[in-house]
């Protein structure tokens, strides 16, 4: 999914210890509570249905919080803002398809990782597919991920244009207003799906790994997400989850 990034200086002051202690597991199964944030902007990973916070990584938050014996308490942000929120112990974990990176890492821990993917080339049927093809066009970015960063060091482009989410990105690729959109590739294949085949997967640019969010130094709760993922993944519970958004089991292989 989508390898998203924050600003270097806002990991900087997490990594410094800019943050508020975090709970740990035994006071978290205390509670009854795990209280889980996301950007539910970002189908079919997270997103709204009426009330309610669904899809892949929505269930899965879901599973694991069964595992540790509590139930989820959502809440929302906007994806550059998560981790913020979490140095700051305003919820326990952000799954949010966060990109293992060796700059987050400095600022946060991440469990295991729960999917692996990649950032692709998407543009309407008939335009680019590979990055050759991306000289001198205009390309879309959402705002705060590695996708924009990952674009700027491509040679060539005619132009590189954010937007605050992956909607408005594709409306604009759309529209015509950029000639081609860098994003995860199942964000590319919900795109495809959902234009009715208007819009093409080019090149996998590079590939990801990507983990749940939590406070840098909550050991217990590292520990205790990592073995709840390893059940679901050996119950079949994780394999039948992907396999109803996917089709496929996304695990890393």
């Amino acid at each position: 999914m989508k390898l998203k990034t924050v600003h270097t200086l806002v990991l900087a002051a997490l990594a410094l210890g800019a943050s508020a202690s975090a709970r740990d597991l035994a006071t978290i199964k205390k509670s009854g509570t795990l209280v889980v944030a996301t950007e539910p902007t970002y189908p079919p990973f997270t997103y709204t249905q009426g009330k309610n916070i669904v899809g892949f990584e929505a269930e899965l938050a879901e599973l694991l919080a069964k595992q540790l014996g509590v139930k989820v308490q959502w809440k929302t942000s906007s994806f550059d803002t998560l981790l913020i929120g979490l140095g700051q112990g305003r919820y326990d974990m952000v799954i949010a398809s966060h990109g293992i990176t060796p700059e987050r890492q400095k600022a946060v821990d991440f469990a295991n990782p729960h999917y692996c993917s990649g950032g692709v080339v998407l543009s309407k049927t008939g335009g680019p597919k590979t990055v050759a093809d991306l000289k001198g066009k205009k390309v879309a970015v959402q705002l705060g991920t590695t996708y924009a960063t990952r674009a700027r060091s491509l040679p060539g482009l005619g132009g590189i244009q954010t937007y605050p989410n992956n909607t408005d990105a594709l409306q604009a690729l759309m529209a015509g207003r950029t000639e081609a959109f860098i994003t995860d590739r199942f964000v590319a294949l919900e795109a495809r799906k959902k234009t009715g085949g208007k819009v093409q997967v080019g090149q996998l640019i590079f590939q990801e790994k990507i983990g749940i969010a939590l406070q840098k130094g909550n050991k217990t709760l590292v520990t205790g997400i990592n073995e709840a993922l390893k059940k679901v993944q050996s119950d079949g519970s994780y394999k039948k989850l992907s396999e109803k958004y996917f089709g496929e089991d996304i695990r890393c292989k």
